[in-house]
């Protein structure tokens, strides 16, 4: 459909916008918010498919089988949207398998695998319909889920707030895009409507976002948090090895400047023999030696918080609405401008 090139007819074109992940999922625009460790919850979940996109939660945010079971179903009571869990794969998630099982009873609508085979996610989810996305940082591993049957890719790249890529999504899209017919899910440095746009040009088929979701109402994390992701910038993203040894973005809060970014001995030796940290932690909870947590465990989740470089964008505390109708508004804005460019407005 031709439409003239104005603000009205723009919007319109936006909100009806389609792409390989929208057709996918359902949702009205191509976008998911991503899986943040211990960052989303039942509310962001229920919310983000009020505002026309897919919440995803990770498994490891509940505690327990019935805890993840109890949260599913809430979802599922509140909500008729599409959403989508995700699973961490290889061996240090010894809840996997019975993660997976609880999903697919439950009727979740996708998953996203992240750091091993999602071979026998992929395998078991076809039989239900249900769709699978995988992580990847590099296009070989791209080729080797989409030959297992993955529905699309999440394109990790060296943006992405916690765990990041190697490469720029500049480089990666187009890479795996060559590489793979699958859809192609950008991940990583986006936190604006132009920035939307720019990765869909780049020829993502829809983007994965996180970072923008922190500081909402609907965020379960502490108002502390919530507040640095409003007060700190793109500069003063870091990059750690301190929370498990694999490269992870943080806030370069006091806190993390006093500790430092990089493992010490102890913490390196714990992060590869996680039987050693199991009694590790016991000798610290039970004899309170301060010396060991304060070497072994100064860095956790909790007083150390993962946010990408998009953060330069959060300016205040809003709602996952909020958010959306920003991405929407600036969209918009985006386009309008580059038609202007063009001399077509």
């Amino acid at each position: 459909m031709s439409l003239p090139y104005n603000d009205a007819t723009i919007k319109q074109g936006i909100s009806l916008m389609k792409t390989a992940l929208t057709e996918l999922l359902g949702i009205d625009l191509p976008i998911i918010m991503a899986p943040m460790f211990l960052v989303t919850n039942v509310e962001m979940i229920v919310k983000a498919g009020e505002s026309g996109i897919a919440g995803c939660i990770p498994a490891l945010n509940f505690r327990t089988i019935e805890d993840l079971e109890a949260g599913l179903k809430e979802i599922k009571s509140r909500s008729k949207k599409p959403f989508g869990v995700n699973l961490i794969v290889n061996k240090s998630n010894i809840l996997a398998k019975k993660q997976m099982h609880k999903c697919l009873d439950m009727g979740v609508d996708f998953f996203i695998t992240s750091l091993g085979s999602p071979e026998e996610v992929i395998k078991e989810s076809k039989k239900l319909g249900i769709k699978v996305f995988c992580d990847v940082i590099e296009e070989n591993y791209a080729k080797k889920v989409e030959d297992l049957g993955a529905d699309g890719i999440i394109a990790v790249n060296s943006g992405a707030g916690g765990h990041l890529g190697n490469l720029p999504a500049s480089v990666l899209v187009p890479a795996l895009k060559n590489k793979c017919k699958i859809p192609v899910i950008s991940a990583g440095g986006v936190g604006t409507g132009s920035g939307i746009l720019s990765m869909l040009a780049l020829g993502a088929d829809g983007l994965s976002i996180g970072t923008p979701f922190i500081a909402t109402k609907e965020s379960g994390v502490t108002e502390e948090y919530k507040k640095a992701c409003v007060d700190y910038s793109a500069k003063d993203i870091v990059v750690t090895t301190k929370l498990s040894g694999s490269r992870c973005t943080v806030i370069n809060t006091p806190y993390v400047q006093k500790i430092g970014t990089d493992q010490n001995i102890l913490e390196s030796l714990l992060s590869k023999n996680k039987q050693i940290k199991k009694y590790a932690k016991m000798i610290t909870y039970y004899k309170g030696m301060k010396a060991i947590e304060k070497a072994a465990f100064s860095a956790t989740y909790k007083n150390v918080w993962c946010a990408g470089s998009s953060v330069e964008f959060t300016e205040e505390i809003g709602t996952i609405k909020s958010i959306v109708d920003r991405f929407i508004s600036e969209m918009t804005e985006a386009e309008k401008n580059l038609f202007k460019t063009l001399g077509r407005v």
